[in-house]
């Protein structure tokens, strides 16, 4: 991913109505533009407008289905974000709790034969 591309990601973020679109993708997976734009108090084509830079940053999918659109939210641009600056982290941290496991099971075996 370029820095470009991720100042797209950064952009489509940047907006509370588009964060509200990625929310509503995420849970109504193959919503119609129609019916996502029924969900707000703005206009269609104001949502037209938010779905395009979404979309431009890769973070919307749609696919037609005869007349309609059906849209879908894409996650791979945040993980990849995600990746780039928590990755390390994620696998030291299960790293850590994987230890932790071990003691906690070590110290429940020894209580046991006590």
């Amino acid at each position: 991913m370029t820095n470009d591309d991720m100042d797209e990601v950064f952009h489509a973020l940047s907006h509370a109505t588009r964060r509200t679109i990625l929310d509503l993708l995420r849970d109504q997976p193959g919503v119609t533009v129609g019916k996502l734009a029924g969900q707000f108090d703005v206009t269609r084509i104001a949502i037209m407008s938010h779905l395009n830079v979404l979309e431009r940053a890769g973070l919307v999918v749609s696919e037609k289905d005869g007349r309609a659109r059906k849209l879908y939210l894409n996650a791979v641009p945040i993980q990849q974000i995600q990746d780039r600056w928590l990755g390390e982290y994620g696998a030291h941290f299960a790293s850590r709790m994987t230890s932790i496991k071990y003691a906690a099971e070590r110290a429940a075996k020894k209580e046991g034969n006590e």
